[in-house]
């Protein structure tokens, strides 16, 4: 993924954050190490992050033209690149069997209601002189049976005929859509074979698309790929029309990946309407899919966020006590958990000891709770003390009741709808799965202190800030805990090669 930065944070300059100064007296093992690092303001910036990849433009639908008659192309009305409606006559293919055919069948239809005629008449004398006895049974079925057998043969002439009219009518090749003619691999002459008789699937005409919607298929790393979704605005530029970006939209993502190169790939299709005509397939295009903005937010760099594993390398470049620092961070997280929850729960729960049991302003007080880091809102007919009495459960090892599953399934569902921790509401979309909780220290009163903080957005530079610091702090750049170690075990090789005895060199100095 190659994340694209707004002009506003293109200012951001390497920063030096280590320096060693090391020095050999007279050949000897002092040396000194000063660790430098700089306070950055917490800033107020967009932060946009996108997908880059390549891909060739396709048209949205494409269908090969073929004939469901055989024999001689005898004329070929559109050529390339022309725009046909669904419809429109495009080839003409030799007629003279199918015209034959129609004719036969119009014989057999005449011979058929001549035979239903002649039946009908007998039918009629059958039935009178089986009325008056003259002839048997048997013979006045026969008759019956004969009539019948006639009209069955009127019906089956007539779907003959109207079979050869459709052959007939096959052998004027129309579009079956509206979209224009991008192929064509027949000329006037050639004998063509059709694919309802032929088992080779007969001979493909022309090749036609709708190019008013196009798409693009692209190539995304497995890495990447969790991170767009259906939806996502794309931009799509082509070299024909480089200063001309194409807005695009993702379609799907192919569940079958691609291997290149022993790299996993899953094919993303792109959406494009082609209003202009100008996109034709076969142009290569880059596309950058949009997988998040930010505007105007709190944001930091990168290079200040610690995990809760290099905390303590990072207190010690300062200088400060890595148990000191720990017990900070979880001071400071008990006083944030406790400022969330603490004094609206005694609250709600004095006012329902007071009116017995029921708090009047109940609904308004408690239709929001806290949750791995996010405030939702509960619905309709839920309250935090009820939730609050099932997790306790949960913790206990007890099973809840059904009436209690059912009040869970209800949270369930509401807790993609809820509002985030700084009071804006958290789409649907995945634009907070970058985030996470860190660490950073803050310059306060001159001193390093360590603060727990929540990230959302991040472009790979900066990193939206969602809670736990404000416009007024500044934030420590300080070197990573793997380069802390490196150069740690870079002093103890010094040591090391100093140390050893190695001829002309001697660790101690002579004073004149």
């Amino acid at each position: 993924m190659s994340p694209s930065r707004s002009s506003n944070n293109r200012g951001y300059a390497q920063i030096a954050i280590l320096g060693v100064l090391t020095g050999l007296a007279a050949c000897g093992g002092e040396e000194s190490t000063e660790l430098v690092y700089q306070a950055v303001p917490v800033e107020v910036r967009d932060i946009i992050v996108s997908a880059e990849a390549a891909g060739v433009i396709e048209p949205d639908t494409l269908v090969e033209v073929k004939s469901k008659a055989s024999g001689e192309i005898l004329d070929i009305l559109v050529e390339t690149g022309q725009k046909v409606e669904r419809g429109a006559l495009l080839i003409r293919v030799d007629q003279r069997s199918a015209t034959n055919a129609v004719a036969l069948s119009r014989a057999n239809l005449d011979v058929a209601l001549a035979r239903l005629e002649n039946a009908t008449s007998q039918k009629g004398r059958a039935e009178e002189l089986f009325q008056s006895r003259s002839i048997t049974e048997t013979e006045y079925e026969a008759t019956m049976l004969n009539f019948a057998n006639a009209k069955a043969e009127v019906v089956r002439a007539e779907v003959q005929i109207d079979n050869d009219r459709i052959r007939l009518d096959d052998t004027n090749v129309r579009a079956p859509i509206s979209g224009t003619i991008i192929e064509k691999q027949v000329e006037r002459g050639q004998v063509i074979s059709s694919p309802t008789q032929n088992v080779g699937g007969g001979t493909v005409l022309l090749k036609m698309a709708d190019l008013n919607l196009v798409q693009v298929r692209t190539l995304v790393d497995e890495t990447d790929i969790g991170k767009i979704k259906a939806g996502l605005t794309a931009t799509v530029t082509v070299a024909a029309y480089p200063t001309r970006p194409f807005r695009g939209e993702v379609l799907k993502i192919e569940p079958l990946a691609v291997q290149q190169q022993n790299v996993t790939m899953f094919p993303v299709l792109i959406g494009i309407r082609n209003t202009d005509d100008l996109l034709r397939p076969g142009m290569n295009a880059e596309v950058e899919i949009h997988i998040g903005r930010r505007d105007g937010v709190l944001a930091i760099p990168n290079a200040s966020l610690r995990t809760q594993r290099d905390v303590s390398s990072a207190a010690m470049v300062l200088g400060l006590s890595p148990d000191d620092v720990m017990q900070q961070l979880a001071a400071d997280t008990r006083a944030r958990q406790e400022e969330k929850g603490g004094d609206s729960t005694s609250r709600t729960t004095l006012a329902a000891s007071i009116n017995g049991g029921t708090d009047p302003n109940e609904a308004a007080t408690q239709n929001t709770m806290e949750f791995q880091g996010r405030t939702i809102t509960l619905p309709d007919g839920v309250t935090r003390r009820q939730v609050e009495a099932i997790f306790q459960k949960f913790r206990s090892g007890q099973q809840p009741t059904s009436e209690e599953t059912a009040v869970m399934r209800k949270v369930r569902s509401a807790m993609g709808g809820g509002r985030g921790s700084g009071g804006r509401r958290r789409s649907n979309s995945n634009e907070y799965q970058f985030g996470g909780s860190y660490v950073v220290f803050v310059l306060r009163n001159g001193r390093p202190e360590p603060v727990n903080v929540r990230t959302g957005l991040t472009d790979l530079d900066y990193s939206e800030v969602i809670s736990g610091l404000t416009a007024e702090d500044s934030v420590l750049v300080l070197p990573s805990a793997s380069l802390v170690q490196s150069q740690q075990a870079f002093q103890e090789r010094i040591q090391r090669f100093t140390g050893g005895g190695l001829p002309g060199m001697s660790k101690s100095s002579s004073k004149k």
